[in-house]
């Protein structure tokens, strides 16, 4: 592992971490309102959507016929994989704390640290392989 792939596999559990021990502020800090809505918006997201890169890029985006940006595949990927990483880092946010609500064991501070837990093993995990292409009756080529 590069240095450069451990930074980037570490920056979403570190922004957990710095929201979790951004909860020792005072209740109405701007400072830990950021931390905490900057980790649960992208987070959590970044962490498995990660995981599944390699399975995402095996298709790349298909452009229109008439093509004026020459580099819309990258564009379209990018953009795929931000707005995945967002609705990732929401739904695991619902489906934790709805979890905490039906074990009546909600609070904001289990919920935070749960999902930071959860980014920081999904970071180090290893990545999936992508599957060969199918072709139309449904077999590899």
């Amino acid at each position: 592992m590069t240095p450069q792939e451990l930074a980037v596999r570490s920056a979403a559990p570190l922004a957990g971490w710095l929201a979790v021990s951004s909860l020792a502020l005072p209740g109405g800090s701007p400072l830990r309102g950021a931390a905490v809505v900057l980790f649960l918006a992208a987070g959590p997201g970044a962490a498995l959507v990660r995981i599944c890169g390699p399975a995402l890029a095996a298709r790349p985006a298909e452009g229109p016929v008439e093509r004026r940006d020459p580099a819309f595949e990258r564009h379209s990927d990018l953009l795929e994989r931000l707005m995945l990483t967002v609705f990732v880092s929401v739904s695991a946010a619902l489906i934790v704390g709805t979890v905490f609500i039906a074990t009546h064991a909600f609070s904001a501070q289990r919920v935070l640290l749960t999902l930071t837990l959860l980014t920081t093993v999904a970071a180090f995990c290893p990545r999936l392989r992508a599957s060969p292409p199918r072709t139309a009756k449904g077999t590899a080529l």
